[in-house]
């Protein structure tokens, strides 16, 4: 006895969704295909463990909102499809009406689906724009031989050899009667109709197994018992029938659920008597896969800066920007539709600082957004930015970023900082004239100049350090290098060489009326190197209302 042994690592081809579906409608067993009408109508279809699904028309057209009369066209369909085809593992079966028109239309449409990964459709023996088969009476038929043409039409579009075309054959729904049905079903099977989907309205299902007696088995049978529903579902099964549709349920069973949780909240304006009834948040989560997608983030996306805290200083009033700091502090400001704070705020948490600390001064009740912590300065009016820094003392930890509450910077000056190495480095504007030229000559704009080891060159390597010297509004121009633009990054013993600082001027008085650059001063005149990262403008400070109308062209 040979024993054929598969070679270690090779993998077995993948099934297409066609050929799963193209199994099931040729197995020897009754097969069941469940209705759904949208992504996660079909994931739930999965779940239950159903090995196909059936995109009803009706169920669709009722998602959108629309009557069952080809109301939503094909492309809007499709596109539902797709989404349906990526949520899913399992073929679907589309319900395809009349095929959306002549047969030019219904290769087109075949030729999409086979694109989206659809493994079949089934096209009904009736007129474009089709009627619901439940509406009406004797209803009018297509031609047969024009229907034969479509189906010719679509198997000859088709790009997947597996993809199914069932053809529904609507004779017994419209009154035409059990020999007219038998015409056409044999018809449609010579015309190369891979299965034939037999309809009716009757309350027993009678007539479609006279129909599968007289059909015997020169296709796939495939029935929709909603009205003969009380039929024993082995009566199919001994009848030899492929496939069972269970056409439109869940949409149903989801308009049913949605009015009584609808009307009760209506009713009850309150959450309390529906939320244990209901799927939880954490239900759809599972279902969309929130996890997947959490994994992926851990292989694709920079990891975020861990542990990495943000000390915002955002005490004072603005008094230079007048009445617009009359009743809100100045980081509260408007900025196209956001507070300014907010928009530091974003851009640290997009940059992977999420654990941000402001400290609130004037005003501090107006300081309230979501997602950050507050500490308070309550002697803002008669202390510096020392002092407000050191009230934020127990948050200057590990790796700490360190930033004015008035300034707005491009993304990618954060990115710089936390690439640079150096337990304090500061950002730098090298366009510093730039900014005097913009601003013109104003004696009340206080700004924050570096005089460094080097200034700005294009000529130095990426690795060859710059440190600072000093740091000081009153610099001889021929000293200025370049204009600290209010944002520094801190390493875990930068962090305590700040604090350590702090402190020290606190001991000796130095605290209360101090700034910022006279504590990186002072660490630079102990020896300590601050480092610098030189950005090239892309940022500016809120002072005045002329900054505020830039801050707008900034953004």
């Amino acid at each position: 006895m040979t024993v054929n042994v598969k070679p270690a690592g090779v993998q077995r081809p993948r099934v297409t969704k066609a050929a799963q579906l193209r199994r099931l409608l040729t197995s020897s067993n009754l097969e069941f295909l469940m209705e759904a009408h949208d992504g996660i109508s079909a994931k739930i279809v999965e779940e239950a463990g159903f090995r196909g699904i059936w995109a009803s028309g009706l169920a669709l057209s009722a998602a959108l909102g629309v009557r069952d009369n080809n109301e939503a066209s094909w492309t809007q369909i499709l596109e539902i499809l797709e989404f349906m085809s990526d949520a899913t593992t399992i073929p679907i079966l589309v319900d395809g009406d009349t095929g959306y028109g002549n047969f030019n239309n219904a290769r087109r449409v075949v030729r999409k689906l086979c694109q989206r990964n659809i493994a079949g459709i089934c096209i009904e023996d009736k007129l474009f724009p089709k009627t619901n088969s439940f509406i009406g009476e004797g209803q009018p038929l297509a031609d047969v031989d024009e229907f034969c043409g479509k189906i010719k039409a679509v198997k000859d579009s088709q790009t997947d050899p597996e993809f199914s075309v069932v053809a529904r054959v609507e004779a017994l729904i419209s009154g035409w009667g059990l020999d007219e049905a038998l015409r056409r079903a044999r018809a449609y099977r010579d015309a190369g109709a891979d299965a034939i989907l037999i309809h009716s309205k009757q309350r027993t299902a009678d007539e479609v197994l006279a129909f599968k007696r007289e059909f015997g088995d020169a296709a796939p049978v495939v029935l929709v018992p909603t009205k003969y529903y009380e039929t024993p579902t082995d009566g199919f099964r001994q009848a030899g029938i492929s496939t069972v549709i269970w056409a439109n349920h869940n949409m149903r069973a989801a308009i049913t659920a949605m009015r009584e949780v609808t009307r009760r909240i209506l009713r009850e304006e309150s959450l309390a008597g529906v939320e244990e009834s209901i799927a939880t948040v954490k239900d759809i989560f599972e279902l969309t896969g929130d996890e997947e997608l959490a994994e992926a983030e851990k292989r694709y996306l920079p990891s975020p800066k861990e542990g990495t805290q943000a000390v915002v200083l955002a005490a004072s009033r603005g008094m230079a920007l007048g009445k617009l700091t009359e009743g809100k502090p100045k980081c509260m400001i408007d900025v196209r539709g956001q507070p300014l704070l907010r928009r530091l705020v974003t851009t640290l948490k997009e940059g992977g600082v999420r654990d941000v600390t402001v400290v609130r001064g004037y005003r501090k009740e107006m300081i309230n957004l979501p997602g950050i912590q507050t500490v308070d300065n309550d002697l803002y009016a008669s202390t510096g930015e020392a002092a407000s820094l050191a009230c934020a003392m127990d948050r200057i930890r590990g790796e700490c970023v360190l930033a004015y509450g008035d300034i707005l910077f491009r993304h990618y000056i954060l990115d710089r900082l936390f690439a640079a190495s150096g337990d304090i480095v500061v950002a730098v504007d090298a366009l510093w004239h730039e900014r005097t030229m913009s601003h013109g000559e104003d004696e009340n704009w206080v700004r924050d100049f570096v005089f460094c080891s080097r200034p700005f060159s294009t000529n130095y390597l990426d690795d060859d350090p710059v440190v600072v010297r000093r740091l000081d509004s009153d610099l001889a121009e021929d000293e200025i290098c370049g204009e600290w633009m209010g944002l520094a990054k801190l390493s875990p013993a930068g962090s305590e060489l700040v604090r350590n600082e702090l402190s020290a001027m606190k001991t000796d008085g130095t605290l209360q009326r101090a700034g910022l650059p006279s504590l990186f001063s002072r660490l630079a005149e102990r020896g300590h190197e601050i480092h610098v990262v030189y950005v090239a403008g892309q940022w500016l400070d809120v002072d005045t209302a002329t900054d505020l109308t830039q801050a707008c062209e900034f953004l």
